[in-house]
């Protein structure tokens, strides 16, 4: 599926900036934790204009929408399951607005995050539910006018699988991301090579994949390299965090400066990605410097670990995961994108 605008797109550029984070820039907002911030989407269309607003103003090419808890199972918690596609419309159709808007080429990506249950054998969410619970997502943000789907945080393969089956069946481009935050794998065990050897089986392949979230900015472009070393030819996604989080007031921060994510821009573009965003803990500021670095800074050979670990700080775990050294814990829920 190469006819659709973000794949037009990366065929006349070399990198593309996507946004930063939705959690923190709501709660940044008045958000509180423990509300669904998807009911902000019709409660409050002002605050996501702002949201999505800012992020192309800071020059991102692609920005997610506020739709990463919009599946039944998520807002079922919220008493908003009957909710699901007038609230994934919603949130598509703002960024439209604002996309259509921008003067310039801005994808819409409409965020479908895990259903935050455990597929069978192991759980009780068996393929065909997870379907059907995508598949109704995907027409919502359809129906608002997204470009492109964009399913993230994922740490199964199994509801990988069934995101692209349902994305198919919407007849939608799309994208996905894993999180790798357990010392080089997914929750759920993948490590990258893993990740990139599914993407090359799957009938309804992505237009890009890659990871978000995870640890840090370290670790997550170790997990870059990954794809990269294991051949795929597929458009490389980096959607690292701004720094680590630490608590402090009663709230969470990541301790990434703006000039640090500039780096970070930039080794990720030099290890292979194409499509670099952030994720938890930025804002606009650090996309400002995201793009002034991607822009200005010319592009260099694949930067080594000791390079990575030098600029953005030391790795969570000696192994990536690849090459059968690195410990798996024991599985928990996903989470929600900060």
């Amino acid at each position: 599926m190469t006819d659709n605008p973000l794949s037009k797109l990366l065929a006349l550029r070399d990198w593309l900036l996507a946004d930063g984070a939705t959690g923190t820039n709501l709660f940044n907002m008045g958000l509180e934790s423990g509300d669904a911030p998807e009911f902000w989407n019709v409660d409050h269309p002002d605050r996501i204009h702002a949201l999505y607003k800012g992020s192309v103003d800071a020059g991102s090419d692609l920005f997610l929408t506020n739709t990463f808890g919009g599946n039944a199972s998520r807002l079922k918690l919220h008493n908003g399951e009957k909710r699901v596609h007038e609230l994934n419309k919603a949130g598509a159709e703002i960024g439209r607005e604002i996309a259509d808007k921008a003067g310039r080429p801005v994808i819409v990506a409409g965020s479908v995050g895990p259903t935050g249950n455990i597929m069978a054998p192991m759980g009780s969410l068996t393929h065909e539910i997870a379907v059907e619970m995508f598949h109704e997502q995907a027409e919502g943000l359809k129906a608002g006018s997204a470009d492109v789907l964009w399913v993230e945080t994922i740490s199964a393969i199994e509801e990988f699988k069934a995101a692209a089956e349902a994305f198919a069946l919407a007849d939608m481009p799309w994208c996905g991301t894993m999180s790798f935050d357990t010392a080089g794998r997914t929750m759920m065990g993948l490590t990258s090579k893993d990740l990139t050897k599914q993407v090359g089986k799957i009938t309804n392949a992505p237009v890009a994949f890659g990871a978000n979230c995870g640890v840090g900015a370290s670790d997550l472009l170790r997990t870059v390299r990954g794809f990269k070393e294991a051949g795929t030819t597929t458009p490389i996604i980096a959607k690292g965090n701004a720094g680590i989080p630490k608590y402090h007031d009663g709230h969470i921060h990541y301790d990434g400066t703006p000039e640090l994510m500039g780096d970070y821009a930039v080794l990720a573009r030099d290890s292979g990605a194409t499509i670099i965003g952030g994720c938890c803990g930025t804002t606009p500021e650090h996309l400002r410097k995201m793009r002034e670095a991607l822009e200005t800074r010319p592009c260099g050979d694949t930067p080594t670990l000791e390079q990575i670990s030098s600029a953005l700080g030391g790795f969570s775990s000696e192994s990536d995961g690849t090459d059968g050294n690195a410990p798996a814990r024991p599985a928990r829920r996903g989470r929600r994108r900060g």
